[in-house]
């Protein structure tokens, strides 16, 4: 009886070990950082976050609306900068607060984009003490409705 009571317990620590040993293997998706929504998320390019990234062109991509949320958790005020190709813009934001371009504040206006609605550019980014970053960030146009009124209109 004690050789089968042994089996069983082994048996039982078998399948146990069987049914949720591949957790220990493989990586939790709850730990994987991705951009939930149609811009991107830049990575950290000093003390400011830069969330939902994307600009909205017309459809040849002469021009581009800049979108995006910039969060600044800090206690002074900081300055956002924000290139592409040689256009080089800043954005200030203020401590402890968040700028929302294309919401709470106007779209940052982008010419010559050199790219069309579909596609992404590269982009920098830096703040405060940081060395900055460049990240793909992608062009949209205005299919969506919510994305109509932020299509540049053409200059005249």
């Amino acid at each position: 009886m004690k050789p089968r009571l042994i089996a069983s317990i082994a048996l039982g620590a078998a399948v146990v070990l069987g049914a949720t040993g591949c957790n220990m293997l493989a990586p939790q998706a709850t730990t994987i950082e991705y951009s939930a929504s149609d811009g991107r998320n830049v990575p950290d390019s000093g003390p400011l976050k830069v969330r939902n990234a994307m600009i909205i062109a017309n459809e040849d991509g002469s021009m581009g609306n800049f979108i995006a949320g910039i969060v600044n958790s800090t206690d002074e005020d900081l300055v956002l900068n924000v290139g592409l190709g040689s256009d080089l813009q800043t954005i200030p934001v203020a401590a402890r607060s968040t700028v929302s371009l294309g919401v709470t504040s106007a779209p940052m206006l982008f010419q010559n984009l050199g790219a069309i609605p579909g596609s992404d550019v590269e982009m920098s980014f830096q703040s405060g003490d940081g060395e900055g970053v460049e990240v793909a960030i992608p062009i949209l146009d205005g299919t969506l409705p919510y994305y109509t009124e932020f299509v540049p209109a053409p200059t005249l």
